[in-house]
């Protein structure tokens, strides 16, 4: 990891934040709480730059692992905001009994797309409930985006999933700059230093992407640091998923 002050840019975050809020006319925020250190992560410099009565988690659990959710409750614990449970499983299950109506289909087909909607639909709870309770609360909730640099420059998300967001915080920092920003917010290690995972597959991010994010890393600051089969890969990954990022547009 190159030369990080970790101080320096978490406080230069926090300040985007407070001032992004303020010349906004903006009050709180509201983000999905996966039990994992990046939502952990953003939820803290949240709490710095607004104010924990002004954070807002939700826990999204659909066909998830009981111990996210008691994860997710041990950042909320910590940082005092307040955490909402919106169980999305039977509006999953609902989705997938309407499917039958189009055919048969093997798990194989439908494994890609059922893995993918799980993120669309949390994101729109989420911007249902920031809508709801910015009427509620009189004042006005953004959704806060929780992915890293590392994770969208190899395209790792869902394109109208966790890829929506009203503001973004730690988008240009890498996986390990994120642990380094734990750290300094005191995320529980439990947290903080838990194997990433998606919470949909039951798999490993490095194990779905099939390289480490450590190499991700090193390969966006200089290519040469990582060897030729990662760098392969890598490259793959970035190019594939490009599409995720523009969308083509006629203009006359």
């Amino acid at each position: 990891m190159r030369n990080f002050n970790v101080k320096e840019e978490t406080e230069k975050v926090i300040e985007f934040i407070r001032n992004y809020y303020k010349e906004n006319n903006l009050g709180g925020v509201i983000l999905g709480i996966s039990g994992g250190k990046d939502s952990a992560v953003v939820a803290g410099l949240f709490v710095e730059a607004l104010g924990r009565e002004n954070v807002l988690g939700v826990t999204l659990p659909c066909h998830s692992k009981s111990e996210d959710a008691i994860d997710a409750k041990l950042v909320s614990d910590y940082y005092g905001f307040k955490l909402i449970n919106f169980d999305i499983t039977s509006t999953f299950d609902a989705f997938k009994d309407e499917l039958k109506n189009l055919g048969e289909f093997t798990n194989k087909q439908v494994k890609n797309s059922d893995i993918n909607l799980k993120p669309r639909l949390r994101m729109s709870t989420l911007y249902y409930l920031a809508a709801l309770y910015s009427a509620v609360d009189n004042k006005t909730y953004l959704v806060a985006g929780t992915s890293n640099k590392c994770e969208l420059y190899v395209g790792y998300f869902t394109k109208g999933g966790d890829s929506v967001h009203d503001i973004s915080a730690i988008a240009d920092f890498t996986v390990d700059e994120v642990i380094e920003i734990g750290k300094y917010l005191n995320v529980p290690d439990k947290v903080l230093f838990k194997a990433p995972n998606d919470g949909l597959s039951n798999m490993t991010d490095e194990d779905k992407l099939g390289v480490k994010y450590s190499d991700i890393a090193m390969y966006m600051e200089d290519e040469d640091k990582v060897n030729e089969e990662t760098r392969n890969k890598i490259r793959k990954l970035h190019r594939n998923n490009l599409h995720k990022f523009n969308i083509p547009t006629y203009r006359r």
